[in-house]
């Protein structure tokens, strides 16, 4: 059996087709369909980060055979950080505005881009293979202290990207946009709420929830230092596209806010002014 078997055309067909919708209920259907998608992909990557971390990497699902299991560790690491940075270019934008056929893939473009990195998190954290060292294990006060720590880091990402904008973070953009038969509509630069201590607190979470773990593996350190570095890294690549989408505006922020470590003291804005919005 190949591509060019009919049964395999008529099902390709058939895809094209589902994911074609005509208008009306057609394009409701789609909306519904991939907002459904995008938030149950979105919750089992995210959950499966929190569980596999909070274990350290020593409990998931993958069984490679050592030393073959370093090899495929090291893809699972590496696959996010380079598809999820290659894939928010110019050229990458474009693919994925293409990978829903139809007139509705620009719309879905964020839904389709969140359900990519949900799936390459989950990937991750579910295909991992445990090297079963445990080099240290909280326990008593340690434990619950520490537990205390991970959850408050969690939910400074969740505020974080709040700030950010929520619908942009979790995929609800696009396909609520679509439901609503409107053109997505980008939250504006982001410099309220966490944004007024650091200019990118995302990352800043997210690698605090990468140490404030309550088992200590070598797996866990691997996925520590590469993530935390690249959580330094990355960004710089996010303020170029910013700088080129908000010119001064976001030059003047960049001036006043610091990168990753918070200021004591940090200027307020004359009149309690958006600083991205003053002359």
């Amino acid at each position: 059996m190949t591509l060019k078997d009919p049964r395999i055309q008529r099902l390709i067909t058939l895809i094209q087709a589902a994911l074609t919708p005509p208008p009306g209920k057609g394009r409701i259907a789609l909306a519904l369909i991939m907002g459904a998608l995008c938030h149950v992909i979105f919750a089992i990557a995210v959950l499966s980060m929190m569980v596999a971390m909070f274990f350290g990497m020593s409990e998931s699902f993958g069984t490679v055979p050592w030393p073959w299991a370093i090899l495929v560790n090291a893809v699972l690491i590496l696959q996010f950080p380079l598809l999820h940075s290659f894939l928010l270019s110019k050229r990458g934008t474009k693919i994925v505005s293409r990978l829903v056929p139809g007139p509705h893939g620009g719309t879905l473009a964020t839904t389709t881009y969140a359900i990519i990195a949900s799936l390459q998190l989950s990937a991750l954290f579910l295909l991992w293979t445990p090297s079963g060292i445990i080099w240290y294990r909280a326990e008593g006060t340690a434990f619950v202290l520490i537990c205390i720590a991970y959850a408050a880091t969690w939910l400074l990402l969740l505020k974080a990207s709040f700030d950010a904008g929520a619908e942009v973070q979790s995929g609800a953009l696009g396909w609520m946009s679509l439901l609503g038969k409107i053109k997505p509509v980008f939250p504006g630069m982001p410099t309220q709420g966490l944004f007024r201590l650091i200019r990118q607190p995302i990352y800043v979470a997210f690698a605090l929830t990468l140490w404030a773990v309550p088992v200590w593996t070598p797996d866990q350190m691997a996925l520590a230092v590469s993530y935390t570095a690249y959580c330094l890294l990355a960004p710089r690549l996010k303020e170029r596209r910013f700088e080129q989408r908000y010119g001064t505006a976001f030059d003047r922020y960049r001036d006043r806010v610091p990168y990753v470590l918070p200021k004591l003291n940090i200027k307020e804005p004359k009149d309690g002014a958006n600083p991205a919005q003053q002359p």
